[in-house]
C-alpha cells in the first residue's frame, strides 16, 4: 500500500509543478487534464501526509524516550508514542478505503426520480418529504438543483418528481439512495390511529 502511496505522492508533486508551468497553462486542455488528476488525488495525498507526520512524531518521541531519565517526561513520551500508534492505525484504515478504485461515474451529474408507491396520498406526502430532504442536502453541499418535472397532489404530496443535480461528486454521494424507501406512521388523515406503511421509489441516474 505504501509503495503505491509513495508513487502517488511523487506524481502529485510532479502535477503541482506542471499546473504551475506557464507553457502548460497556455495549453488549456492539457492543463485541465492535469488539474483534474491533481484534484482526484488531493484527499488521498493529504491523508498520506497526515500519516507521515504522525509517523515522524512517533519516531521523535521514541528517540527522546531512549535518552530521557526524568520519570514524568518518560511517562509523557510513552503516552505520545501510544497516541501516535492509535492515530497511525486509524489513518491507515482510512487510506485503504481511499485507495479503493472509484466508480467511473462518481463525478457525473445525476437525474433523480422520486415516485410515490403503495400508500396513496400518504405515499405522496412521504415523497414530498424525501424531495424536500434531498433539496436541503443539495443546498448544503453547494450543488445546483433544477426541477424537470413535478406532479403534485391536492394535499401537497408528490406523485412524481424529476430533478437534475449538478456538482462535484454528485453521483458518488447520491447513488446509494436508489431503491424503495418505506415509512410506517399514523397519517394525519387517519382518524382511527392506525399505522400505515407507505413506499416511495427513488432512482438516481448518472448523466
Amino acid at each position: 500500500m505504501f509503495k503505491k502511496l509513495d508513487k502517488m505522492l511523487e506524481r502529485y508533486e510532479k502535477l503541482t509543478q506542471l499546473t504551475g508551468d506557464a507553457e502548460v497553462i497556455a495549453r488549456m486542455d492539457e492543463w485541465k487534464g492535469y488539474s483534474k488528476e491533481l484534484s482526484d488525488m488531493q484527499e488521498t495525498v493529504d491523508k498520506y501526509l497526515e500519516y507521515k507526520k504522525a509517523l515522524a512524531d512517533q519516531s521523535a518521541a521514541k528517540e527522546l524516550l531512549e535518552t530521557e531519565t526524568d520519570r514524568e517526561m518518560r511517562d509523557m513520551l510513552s503516552e505520545e508514542v501510544y497516541a501516535c500508534k492509535d492515530r497511525l492505525e486509524k489513518i491507515a484504515a482510512e487510506l485503504r478505503i481511499l485507495l479503493v478504485p472509484k466508480d467511473p461515474d462518481d463525478d457525473k451529474n445525476v437525474i433523480v426520480e422520486i415516485r410515490g408507491g403503495a400508500g396513496g396520498e400518504e405515499a405522496a406526502l412521504f415523497a414530498h418529504s424525501l424531495l424536500r430532504m434531498y433539496t436541503m442536502y443539495v443546498q448544503s453541499r453547494g450543488w445546483e438543483l433544477e426541477t424537470l418535472n413535478l406532479n403534485e397532489t391536492e394535499l401537497g404530496g408528490v406523485k412524481e418528481a424529476i430533478v437534475a443535480v449538478n456538482g462535484a461528486g454528485v453521483y458518488n454521494r447520491l447513488k446509494y439512495e436508489s431503491g424503495v424507501h418505506r415509512v410506517q406512521r399514523v397519517p394525519e388523515t387517519e382518524s382511527g390511529g392506525r399505522v400505515h406503511t407507505s413506499t416511495v421509489t427513488v432512482a438516481v441516474l448518472p448523466e
